[in-house]
């Protein structure tokens, strides 16, 4: 059961509150709910993160909050939230609720926005980045935050990568995942290549072949819509994908060093290659 202290705050008394399922007992598969999208929930965590995405426009379902940022830090959003339930408890009783330390005390269910279109997602774009099968959300999050810090006005997904709404994507990209369009298609990146080459974007795919070229080509920087196509780091980017695409490009390497981290090779893409 649940205490109130204020009318819409409710403290914490039972675990098995089914109010706190979404919390504590949701998988994220559960959360993402593909059979009904529509009814899909995230979890933003930090006040920073669940700013973002009120200021994105993402509706609030509910709030799990340490009882000491009540008055504090989280009173701003407990604000904007409007009569949404926020349930509270000292830090270590919700540690114990959600298996977790909280990054600041706050966590906030949210119901999942509505994906875009690749028409939209690009309209007004001059650089974007395409992931092709990278299933770690932590990658998924770094990737975000380097496309929002270096110019990179859109990602799209294939449907076979790791949700950007996941809870660990969310908190690594520091909820740039809010600030950033994206889109996910459920096609494979050869199609993605036919979808961009008919929107005027030209594409260059990362990966290790005697015909890369350096991403300081001068012709890529000259390009006037240009899309980075990232793979996993296991397998790369398909073939297919590859041979459909107009640039194979690569960062120049030193000490025999093969590869960086997907999300370490997007930075120094982007930056070398982001909307200047």
């Amino acid at each position: 059961m649940c205490k109130y202290t204020k009318p819409n705050i409710k403290e914490i008394t039972d675990f098995n509150s089914p109010e706190l399922d979404v919390y504590a007992r949701l998988t994220e598969a559960q959360l993402l709910n593909r059979e009904h999208p529509e009814n899909g929930i995230f979890i933003a965590e930090s006040p920073k993160v669940v700013e973002r995405a009120l200021n994105a426009g993402c509706r609030p379902i509910s709030m799990l909050c340490e009882k000491k940022h009540i008055e504090t830090q989280a009173a701003s959003i407990i604000e904007r939230c409007g009569d949404i339930p926020v349930y509270t408890a000292e830090f270590d009783v919700l540690t114990q609720l959600t298996g977790f330390m909280l990054t600041r005390g706050i966590l906030c269910a949210m119901h999942r926005p509505e994906i875009k279109s690749v028409e939209e997602i690009t309209e007004n774009a001059k650089r974007i980045a395409v992931l092709e099968n990278i299933m770690n959300p932590t990658n998924v999050g770094a990737i975000f935050r380097n496309a929002a810090a270096l110019n990179i006005d859109g990602v799209i997904l294939c449907n076979s990568c790791s949700n950007p709404l996941y809870r660990r994507a969310i908190r690594v990209s520091m909820g740039t995942v809010f600030q950033i369009p994206w889109t996910v298609v459920e096609n494979d990146g050869e199609n993605i290549v036919n979808i961009l080459h008919s929107l005027n974007f030209k594409t260059a795919s990362m990966a290790l072949r005697d015909d890369s070229v350096s991403i300081k080509n001068p012709c890529l920087s000259e390009e006037n819509r240009l899309a980075i196509i990232l793979g996993s780091e296991g397998d790369g980017l398909r073939s297919e994908t590859i041979e459909k695409s107009d640039y194979v490009i690569k960062i120049p390497m030193c000490n025999n060093v093969d590869s960086l981290n997907v999300a370490a090779a997007s930075a120094v893409a982007f930056w070398e290659l982001g909307n200047k």
